[in-house]
């Protein structure tokens, strides 16, 4: 039993790239073949003898093809247990030939759907006698070999050469987890799809085929795994293999990046904006990014929503970073940028997609809507005597954005669309606020009529009174503290104008 020997087997694919090696092989090895439809023309056309599966089930294909081998005599030779004696003999009663080795795909669903098919037509690629052969073989992989996808074409021809027309147990137990593989994939697909329609089941459900390893996790001592598809999201134009921490980085940055329809610079150390700024160009918005913090900048991960031309190009250079995005390079540009190998360029192809993230806790996953809520000018609530001016809804706007895409408990402090600080992940938002006032002042930025964004509200006036001393004119803020009268009454005592928005941004 450890060794089977491939007598015969079911053949019967969507897909037939590369089916033709197989099929040759076992052709050499003279093992007889059943087929259906579409397959069994193609190997007939290779001069292969096959036997029709409606010749061995005495039994047509009916409803439009939807019903062709799920049939005792198939199924019975695919599950039928070699060793049990009663098994054997019904198999001889009944005439079902043993079936050594099944290969079967199915459907493409996924790309059904993307392709953005009809109901109908979507329905019709939902494969039910491709799943039942693939489970069946797989169930008794103790006497069967299963090819569940082409991907695994080469690799069965590469076993049974090497084991001269068999297949140890060893490999049909492999075969028989990549079947799984495909089949639960394929459900959970199928499962999204009705889902997404109905929304009927709360039930956390995913499956990623694709995955790259990654040298290590976000330690040298931890293994680390992308799971998806990058090259969906960027083209590599240049540099050594994307890290763990490099992606997380990425994804700040161009999260932060494709909020502006301006052209905008981020600068990303930790995943939070060490530099960001507006300009009329995208030169001019790296250049005032950059006056942010030139010292965290080094190492960072950069990400612009323009092209880089070559005078932007040659003001990079200048700089070490690790990763830099944008949609698109000037010949010119890439060509003095990728002179360093190991700096990573990424050409980006889409925005991020979906909106909704999780990440695993304890012994269970948390799932939420990512955050998209965005302020407008017309979405915020004046509180005080003086009301700011247009260019100042205009900073404070700007400010609100970053302040979205930084760690809590955090502050940001703005002026004319260019970051000046911000005081990150701290346990006390007076900490946040000191830490960026003192980091603005050490980069020489004056803070007189400068704004200032909080993720969450104000407990105390605490806040707005150490912004007032730092030459601040302007704070945009939730609201919803029950003393919010407090920190209101200050600044219209000391002429700051602030608005509330009503929208909260933790981000941890």
């Amino acid at each position: 039993m450890q060794a089977l020997a491939i007598k015969s087997a079911l053949i019967s694919v969507y897909h037939k790239n590369n089916l033709d090696k197989v099929v040759s092989y076992l052709h050499q090895q003279k093992v007889t073949i059943y087929s259906t439809g579409g397959t069994q023309q193609f190997i007939e056309q290779m001069g292969v003898p096959v036997t029709p599966v409606e010749q061995l089930t005495d039994y047509p294909a009916i409803f439009g093809g939807r019903v062709k081998t799920l049939h005792p005599k198939i199924f019975g030779g695919i599950l039928f247990r070699r060793e049990v004696a009663n098994d054997i003999q019904e198999a001889e009663q009944y005439q079902i030939p043993a079936i050594d080795l099944v290969i079967v795909d199915l459907y493409p669903f996924e790309q059904t759907v993307a392709s953005g098919a009809s109901e109908q037509e979507i329905i019709e690629k939902i494969d039910i006698g491709g799943v039942s052969l693939i489970r069946a073989a797989a169930k008794n992989f103790k006497h069967v070999g299963i090819v569940a996808s082409p991907d695994h074409y080469q690799l069965l021809v590469e076993m049974l050469e090497a084991g001269n027309g068999t297949l140890s147990l060893d490999q049909r137990r492999t075969l028989a987890t990549y079947a799984f593989d495909t089949t639960s994939h394929y459900d959970t697909a199928i499962f999204h799809y009705f889902n997404n329609l109905t929304n009927a089941s709360q039930t956390y459900k995913q499956s990623i085929q694709q995955f790259q390893t990654l040298r290590y996790g976000e330690n040298p001592h931890q293994q680390g795994v992308f799971y998806g598809q990058l090259a969906e999201m960027f083209e590599q134009l240049n540099g050594k293999e994307l890290s763990y921490n490099n992606l997380v980085d990425v994804e700040a940055a161009v999260a932060l990046a494709e909020e502006f329809e301006s052209p905008a610079c981020a600068i990303i150390k930790h995943t939070n904006a060490c530099g960001a700024a507006l300009g009329s160009d995208a030169k001019q918005a790296y250049l005032r990014a950059l006056e942010a913090d030139p010292v965290s900048a080094f190492g960072g991960v950069i990400a612009l929503n323009r092209t880089v031309e070559q005078d932007l190009a040659e003001e990079l250079d200048k700089l070490f970073f690790e990763v830099l995005i944008a949609p698109s390079f000037s010949p010119e540009a890439l060509s003095l940028l990728t002179q360093k190998k190991n700096r990573i360029l990424l050409r980006q192809l889409q925005p991020i997609p979906g909106n909704w993230q999780s990440k695993t806790i304890l012994n269970g996953v948390l799932k939420q809507d990512k955050d998209l809520a965005k302020e407008t000018a017309d979405l915020l609530k004046p509180v005080t005597r003086l009301t700011p001016s247009p260019e100042e809804v205009e900073a404070l706007l700007f400010a609100a954005i970053v302040c979205k895409h930084t760690k809590s408990n955090t502050i940001v402090l703005a002026k004319d669309n260019q970051l000046l600080a911000s005081g990150v992940g701290q346990t006390s938002r007076v900490d946040a606020l000191k830490q960026a006032i003192a980091k603005a002042r050490h980069f020489g930025f004056a803070l007189e009529g400068a704004v200032m964004a909080s993720d969450a509200f104000f407990p105390f006036p605490d806040c707005v009174e150490i912004a007032h001393q730092a030459g601040i004119q302007a704070v945009i803020q939730p609201g919803g503290s029950i003393k919010d009268q407090a920190s209101i009454d200050f600044c219209d005592q000391h002429q700051m104008k602030m608005v509330f928005t009503g929208i909260r941004h933790f981000k941890h």
